[in-house]
């Protein structure tokens, strides 16, 4: 992958310094460090978008399963589980 942008950002100089010691240490330039945490910040971003409309559609669907009376409520989904937890006792 060609890098050929160039990104600019401003910092504390302590935390620069800091920064630029751990690179050292851990033996990596510090640009491949700065391009593994935005990976990863995309990644986690784009999980959490995907979960969050994943959840969305989930709830949809339950909102039209109780309109169309197919759903049961929390109370009847409670109560059944209660007297599974019962039976699983015996």
């Amino acid at each position: 992958m060609s890098k050929e942008a160039v990104f600019t950002m401003k910092l504390e100089p302590e935390l620069r310094a800091d920064f630029m010691a751990e690179a050292e240490a851990a033996h990596r330039p510090a640009s491949q460090v700065v391009r593994e945490f935005m990976r990863e910040f995309v990644q986690r971003q784009r999980a959490a978008r995907e979960y969050d409309e994943f959840l969305s559609r989930k709830v949809d669907a339950s909102r039209l399963s109780m309109r169309a009376g197919v759903g049961h409520s929390n109370d009847e989904v409670e109560a059944m589980f209660v007297a599974r937890r019962a039976a699983a006792k015996e």
